[in-house]
This record gives structure tokens, sequence and C-alpha cells, in this order.
């Protein structure tokens, strides 16, 4: 029997207080549950208070055999921030941005070096992906054809030191599947329109519904994130030719990422976002899997 909970970024409390709601009690440090395990989402560093604290419960729970934790982008842009390029400079440029977004982790593991390179060390030991007979876990986006061609190239569905330097070639058909693994599908926005995101990065393309079917949608409803100025005029032919998207009557899919607002709910039967911004004051979110042949609204828990 499995619980899934979305983005935690650091918010060690309220996943505590989320795991006791759930059932879970601790023992000499470690949460777990008689009958039950934890599928966590991606996502544990970065932005919240208790990073540090954060990761020695998800990471106890998945040595003691209690969770399984999925790699995030988070942790994925942490790898490619710290790995070295041969000619100098990391594979995750140390741009501003990139600093800020990633600075309350380093900034919580100072004086801690050979703490949080241990801990890099065990984010290449997080699947990207989880699937078993009733559903399907994931950070971002779930396509079918890119998850098999990672089945290939992934060691135990990991990455590998060599993999993640091959995944940061732009274009590259590794660098292509992990980044829509991680941090979703998305199209251009047509003529010169862009917006800015969350972090003020100007951005001109927007993040989409993988579950929906682009033909039917327009810019507006198509977007994950609302947003006013998008055109309700439908999509370009040449964005959609080749783009699939996930059926109605495929497992249920659980992902996190996408910094959902407002009361949890359900897109479709059968897809699940469990990242309610719990970093901008939102929720953190967990749904309790039973023998349901549909998502349940009832199954839903947040703290």
């Amino acid at each position: 029997m499995t619980d899934l909970i979305g983005d935690i970024h650091g918010h060690a409390d309220k996943l505590e207080e989320l795991l006791q709601k759930l059932g879970y009690t601790k023992n000499k440090g470690i949460y777990s549950h008689p009958e039950r395990k934890v599928v966590f989402l991606g996502d544990y560093i970065d932005r919240g208070p208790k990073i540090r604290e954060t990761l020695q419960i998800v990471r106890a729970m998945v040595e003691s055999d209690h969770a399984i934790a999925l790699m995030g982008n988070h942790e994925y842009n942490a790898l490619c921030f710290h790995f070295p390029e041969t000619e100098g400079g990391h594979l995750r440029k140390h741009l501003i941005k990139n600093i800020i977004q990633h600075y309350e982790t380093l900034k919580q593991f100072q004086n801690r070096q050979e703490e949080y390179e241990d801990y890099l060390e065990w984010f290449k030991t997080l699947p990207l992906f989880y699937e078993n007979e009733k559903f399907k876990a994931v950070h971002a986006c779930w396509d079918n054809e890119t998850i098999e061609y990672l089945r290939t190239q992934l060691v135990n569905d990991c990455l590998t030191d060599e993999l993640i330097y091959q995944s940061v070639a732009k274009g590259s058909p590794l660098n292509l599947a992990i980044d829509q693994t991680l941090k979703g599908k998305e199209i251009k926005l047509p003529g010169d329109l862009s917006f800015n995101d969350k972090d003020g990065n100007k951005r001109t393309e927007i993040r989409i519904k993988w579950w929906e079917n682009p033909a039917e949608m327009t810019y507006k409803s198509i977007s994950v994130e609302p947003m006013e100025n998008l055109p309700e005029t439908p999509i370009e032919t040449s964005e959609i030719q080749s783009m699939v998207y996930y059926k109605e009557n495929d497992k249920k899919v659980f992902f996190g990422h996408y910094w959902l607002k407002g009361e949890p709910s359900f897109y479709k039967n059968n897809i699940a976002c469990l990242d309610y911004s719990v970093a901008k004051g939102g929720k953190l979110l967990a749904y309790r899997l039973g023998e349901e042949k549909y998502l349940d609204p009832k199954n839903l828990l947040y703290v």
C-alpha cells in the first residue's frame, strides 16, 4: 500500500506533520508504517528552511525500505551545479539566477562540505521514474516513449557520472529526455509573446498539460499555469505534429513540479499533480492509494 508525497523543498516540519497525519510513527529517527510505504516525487532541496532535516527524513526512510525517493529537477540541477566541466566552470553555470535558486541549500550546508557531497552521491541513486502494476510516478512528465528510451539508457533507472556529463549536451536525445521527464513538456508561444515566471525570469515557452490532446486545446487552455495574457487560439500545427499525450485509459500517474495553487483536485480520473506550492505558503500534499480504480478526492491529505 502506497502513499505518494509531492515536492517538499526543505519544509521538514510540514513533512513530519504530514507523515504523522498519514499514520507513520518515528522510531530511532526513522518514520515507518506497519502496512504502507511512501513514494516521494522529488524536489527535497532548495527554497525551504530545513533542507538538511528533510534529506535526513527522506533518506532514512529510503534506506530502511519504508520509502522510494524519485529524483526531481532540483536534485539534478544540484548535481550539474557541482560537476566541473573539463574546460573550467560547471555543467550548470554559476549564473546569478542559478545561484539564487540553489542558495538556501548551499547556505544550510555551510561548513558541512563532506555531508553535502555525501548527499550529492545519494542523489545519483534516485530513480527518475517508478512504475508498478497499479500506477506510474515521475517528477514532472510521464511520456511513455521517453520513459522507454530512458529505460535503455539509465542504470537501474538512475544516472551515473558518465550519463550526467552526457545529459548536458543540448539537444541530444538524453538531454531532451531528462529535461522533459524532470521539467515537463513545453511549447513556444506565438509571435513575440512572453511572460515572467515565479522567479522573475522572462519566458517565451509555456509548460503544457501533457495529458491533454493538443489538437483540441488553445495556448491558454493547455498551459499548466493559468495566465490571463495567453491567447485563446489553436496551437500552431508545427508545435503539435509529433506530440503525443497521456491517455485516459492509461494507469494512474502521480507527479509534482508544477506549483499548483488553491484547493487540491485532479485534472482527470488518472492524472494527479501533488505539488501545491508548500515553498510559497501553500500545501504539502499526499495521495493515499488504495484499491480504487479511479483517483478519489477522499484520499488526498495535506498540511
